[in-house]
């Protein structure tokens, strides 16, 4: 028998879930991270993350956000963490483009609680937002901000008291298949029954053996004292939000939560080595940022109290990986991400441990398989 029924490779979102989920059904995990989380190097840090349900990007992710919602209930109820802020959520565009129409899709499709609103109705209820006529909205009362340090912290705490052992700062340098699958550290190698790579922006190495389309981006972060004042962003009154500006270029936002208004374009950034990634935020994007926010909402626009560098780990056509290894079918692979993978992070590890464990989920995989054309 093997030391372990499960190893996980990564703890960030996607892994500390996966543990989180492993020992709640009574498996022996390890899992192994070359930092220790929640931390600043990879993708989920910066104090808020978005999740919303009336899905722009594709319909299937709906189910997958729904189930999100109830793990996270779960995940705050059982660790004692506040790890959710319902703020109500935006979504605003063109009206023929793709961030209002796909969410009203979506809407339409699953009879979700949202509401369809023209440019005026945006201004009337939410006055911060200078929505031109030819905007409309998709408000989803739901919609809410995700602390992911608060959630990564709760998922790994539960997992240890659950038995699991997870070791941090701990590079694993390779992984073998035979009998067992064997990972391989500086400090030892460790056999386990089955493997979860969840890696993050390293999935672009060559830790997985398959050479998977992702191409790493840097993604800059800002912190703004608002002109207008904070009582006009406070999440009573400003709801998160994602507003395409231009067609095919978005930027969103959270109210103030104690460190200033958040704001980000959404993808643009430049491509980026994980171990070697420009941390230094330049004028010209902060000038950038200032100038997209002087036409949507001006009263957001002030002075940068803080920014920060993450990562967007991106496929081509920026859904998920979730798949076997090609290879040997006790491994698999995650890399949730394009920007948009951190509120389905429990309904991921919920399903990665379903495959390993029963040999299927009751989601549809389709779209995220390694191979699709």
């Amino acid at each position: 028998m093997n030391p372990y029924d499960l190893a996980i490779v990564g703890l960030g979102a996607m892994g500390s879930m996966a543990a989180w989920q492993a020992t709640r059904r009574g498996l022996r995990v390890i899992g192994f991270d070359q930092f220790r989380p929640p931390h600043t190097n990879g993708s989920s840090a910066g104090h808020s993350r978005i999740i919303r349900e009336a899905y722009f990007e594709q319909r299937y992710y709906v189910p997958l956000v729904q189930e999100a919602y109830r793990l996270w209930e779960e995940l705050e109820r059982e660790s004692g963490s506040t790890i959710y802020l319902r703020t109500g959520g935006l979504m605003l565009g063109p009206r023929d483009g793709a961030v209002a129409t796909g969410a009203i899709a979506s809407m339409d499709a699953f009879g979700l609680e949202a509401e369809a609103l023209t440019g005026a109705q945006v201004r009337h209820r939410f006055p911060s937002f200078e929505a031109d006529d030819d905007i409309v909205g998709l408000y989803e009362p739901r919609a809410g901000s995700l602390t992911p340090e608060a959630g990564i912290e709760a998922a790994l705490r539960l997992a240890e008291q659950g038995g699991a052992v997870l070791l941090y700062d701990t590079p694993v340098e390779g992984w073998e298949s035979g009998s067992s699958v064997e990972v391989r550290t500086a400090a030892g190698r460790y056999r386990a029954d089955r493997l979860i790579l969840t890696a993050g922006a390293w999935m672009a190495g060559d830790l997985t053996g398959v050479d998977l389309p992702l191409t790493v981006n840097r993604q800059v972060l800002f912190w703004l004292e608002p002109s207008g004042g904070r009582e006009l962003f406070q999440p009573s009154r400003f709801p998160v939000f994602l507003w395409e500006w231009e067609p095919g270029r978005s930027f969103y936002g959270f109210p103030d939560q104690g460190r200033g208004v958040k704001v980000a374009i959404h993808h643009e950034g430049a491509t980026a080595d994980p171990d070697s990634i420009d941390r230094t935020v330049g004028p010209f994007e902060v000038d950038e940022l200032l100038d997209i926010l002087s036409s949507t909402i001006p009263s957001a626009r002030g002075p940068v109290i803080e920014s920060a560098v993450c990562m967007y780990t991106n496929t081509p056509d920026e859904d998920f990986i979730l798949d076997r290894h090609p290879a040997d079918d006790r491994v698999l692979v995650a890399s949730p991400c394009s920007g948009h993978g951190f509120k389905f992070a429990p309904t991921i590890g919920e399903i990665l441990v379903d495959l390993a464990v029963e040999g299927a989920t009751r989601f549809d995989l389709g779209p995220f398989r390694i191979g699709r054309s």
